[in-house]
């Protein structure tokens, strides 16, 4: 309960002393250069990670985050404010306790640094020589322990050059936690990795860690990796900004550029040749792209950006289509405040795009909207909500349907997704609502950023 008996019998309460953060930096500014080639890096950095966080770091190059991770690392000297790591402040301290400190650290660096004249097994030992009562014997038992964690254990043997990029990684990670510190620094570990490798070995990073109970402050400029943090913090010209704002920056130069660099079209072919498994991987990073603008509240008033979700949803649509093997894919989206529906049909026949507005409150897509449930309907012109003027004005012969809605944020109806007519010419069924279901739940908000552009162009 938290309480415990004096000596004269009077309960008094237990004090319970917290945990100390194992970083924990004040006010901190650093320079490099002297005199009027002083340039200073840092400005005002305050930070704190908590024990057994893992912290991401993120934001440009040349924005100061190598020399914010040697500060940490106590591999570089403070100037200016408090550095308090392992609860031993770092500035004008001496070299024992810098030392005593980085022995509790563990680094993985872009470059693994193996050295190449010792096998795998060799270069966790090293590792381990400055732990004192640790034997050769143990060394090596501790270092083909760790090998074996990694997915190395059949190379420990292994000498770096039969190794591939990914592999010496791996070994780096083994060794960096071989002594079990209690503070893990990484500068770039995926940089110089492929993608497959990359996530590999910031997964296998990200389990060891949370096994050991040590806290990470990972660098990175990879996009991809950063599901594994806690926490993701922006250094951007030496300066701690909020993720959100870091997110808005970076996401509207990336889409800037993929709207330059990708001809029209060229998206919707590059999906198109993609297996199913890599579609469904494609569509959940864009999701979360959009949902990471959709968060921030800053969504750039940007004509690429704008073209380039629209393109998105529209390749995104046909490939559903494809996938599902229909003749057609369409998306419906909700104008509440022109009350109307906007049918936006990924591709008609000989790949000409259609668009068309009906007034909300007739059709099979207008009862979705309304009831929130999805529809199928085995024999389309025999349904009394069907609208055949559709067909009439395309051409094309509506058989089978099948109707979902697509939900936003708050769980209202803002779009509706259809597929018409199965190639093999039976009805839709339940698992094609399943699939389909799950396909427009990802899609969803990409949809969100694409009205949400749309609302503030109007504007």
């Amino acid at each position: 309960d938290g309480t415990a008996k004096s000596e004269v019998g009077r309960p008094r309460r237990r004090l319970l002393m917290a945990k100390p953060n194992p970083i924990e930096l004040e006010h901190v500014e650093h320079f490099f250069g002297e005199g009027a080639l002083r340039r200073q890096i840092l400005f005002d950095v305050t930070l704190r990670v908590r024990a057994g966080e893992v912290v991401i770091v993120n934001g440009p190059s040349g924005s100061g985050k190598t020399t914010l991770l040697t500060l940490i690392g106590a591999l570089r000297s403070a100037q200016k404010g408090s550095v308090r790591i392992l609860g031993e402040e770092l500035k004008d301290a001496g070299r024992r306790i810098l030392r005593s400190v980085r022995r509790q650290i563990g680094y993985v660096f872009q470059s693994h640094n193996l050295l190449g004249a010792l096998t795998a097994s060799q270069n966790v030992q090293a590792s381990l020589l400055l732990e004192r009562g640790c034997t050769l014997a143990a060394s090596r038992q501790r270092a083909r322990e760790m090998l074996t964690a990694v997915g190395l254990g059949a190379r420990v043997e292994d000498y770096p050059e039969q190794l591939s990029g990914g592999q010496r990684q791996r070994v780096a990670i083994a060794r960096a936690l071989a002594r079990r510190p209690t503070l893990i620094l990484a500068d770039e570990p995926t940089a110089s990795l492929d993608r497959e490798s990359g996530r590999e070995v910031v997964d296998l990073m990200h389990r060891l860690v949370k096994q050991q109970g040590a806290s990470v402050v990972l660098v990175t400029h990879d996009h991809r990796i950063l599901d594994i943090a806690d926490r993701v913090i922006h250094l951007e010209d030496g300066r701690l900004t909020s993720f959100t704002e870091g997110v808005a920056a970076s996401t509207r130069l990336l889409m800037g550029m993929l709207a330059q660099s990708h001809r029209k079209g060229d998206l919707q072919r590059r999906l198109m040749e993609l297996p199913a498994e890599r579609f469904r991987a494609l569509l959940e990073q864009a999701t979360q792209e959009s949902r990471q603008f959709l968060e921030v509240t800053t969504l750039a008033e940007s004509d690429a950006f704008e073209s380039m979700l629209e393109e998105a949803l529209a390749a995104f649509t046909f490939r559903f289509g494809q996938l599902m093997d229909v003749e057609r894919a369409s998306l419906f989206l909700v104008d509440a405040e022109r009350k109307e529906l906007w049918l936006k049909v990924a591709q008609e026949e000989g790949g000409k795009p259609l668009h068309v507005r009906m007034p909300l409150g007739r059709g099979i897509a207008s009862e979705v909207a309304t009831t929130r449930k999805p529809l199928r309907v085995s024999d389309a012109y025999s349904h009394p909500l069907f609208n055949a003027e559709i067909d009439r004005g395309s051409g094309f012969r509506t058989r089978s349907i099948l109707c979902v809605p697509v939900l936003d944020r708050q769980g209202a109806v803002f779009a509706v997704a259809q597929l018409l007519n199965r190639r093999d010419g039976e009805p839709f069924d339940e698992e094609d609502e399943r699939r389909f279901v799950e396909f427009t739940s990802s899609i969803g908000v990409i949809l969100e950023s694409w009205v949400e552009m749309e609302r503030r162009r109007r504007r």
